[in-house]
């Protein structure tokens, strides 16, 4: 086995515990920088200070809000000693560009586990990827979820773009859905990276830009095909721009 295969791990689950646990089992502490996303949940980020070490934002890939493995390159130094990759809404992180970039670097990369360590239920995500092409179909006027050719989205959310003048425009639109009946939500509020406990001056166009146009329709496993189509129609009646 390879170092970069014997130092690939994955946490029991999401926390910043459990990430940090891993960290310090494969000795990264104070003096290393691990490699983080900025777009998404803070648990990364804070789980490399729980371990003493430094958390690097990397930016992503603005079609799958995954990190950008050219921008992960671009952040490595000698101080470098793990990437902390996440799935993010489902769509899986390039693993195999980060593998690959973690063993010429000698790195070890380190991935979250299923929430609360339970893996997901198969006719759930069946019933959801079932919604998302249904609405990849019918949507128009904004920009649906991408999937990377060969990658298995499990559509833990359903984020589309508002396309336009990004945060503005995106919560006038969301305004107007919720004023037709559908709750839709930020998909990421403040990048990590712009957080008190983790502000830097680190410049992340692509985190910036999906952050302030980005919107998460309902998707859920419960939703029927007549609250779908509703899903779908409010939005064509806006037609991307409000």
């Amino acid at each position: 086995m390879t170092t970069a295969g014997r130092r690939h791990r994955i946490a029991t689950d999401t926390t910043a515990t459990a990430l940090s646990d891993v960290l310090v089992e494969l000795g990264i502490g104070v003096g290393d920088e691990v490699i983080v996303p900025s777009f998404g949940p803070g648990a990364p980020a804070d789980s490399v200070r729980l371990a003493g070490a430094i958390p690097v934002f990397a930016d992503i890939d603005p079609r799958t809000f995954c990190l950008d493995p050219q921008a992960v390159a671009a952040g490595i130094t000698t101080r470098t000693a793990a990437i902390l990759p996440v799935d993010v809404f489902g769509h899986p992180a390039p693993m195999a560009d980060l593998d690959a970039l973690a063993e010429r670097n000698a790195l070890a990369v380190v991935r979250p586990g299923a929430e609360g360590g339970i893996p997901e239920d198969a006719g759930s995500i069946a019933r959801r990827r079932a919604h998302a092409r249904f609405l990849n179909s019918a949507l128009t006027g904004v920009i649906v979820p991408y999937t990377e050719p060969g990658a298995h989205h499990l559509y833990h959310r359903y984020s589309v773009r508002i396309p336009g003048n990004g945060r503005p425009d995106r919560d006038v639109f969301a305004k107007a859905l919720a004023a037709r009946g559908v709750r839709a939500t930020v998909s990421v509020p403040v990048p990590v990276h712009r957080m008190p406990a983790h502000r830097s001056g680190v410049v992340l166009p692509n985190t910036e830009l999906v952050a302030a146009d980005s919107l998460s329709l309902p998707v859920h496993s419960g939703l029927t095909q007549r609250e779908l189509t509703h899903v779908a129609d409010a939005c064509n009646e806006l037609g991307g721009l409000v």
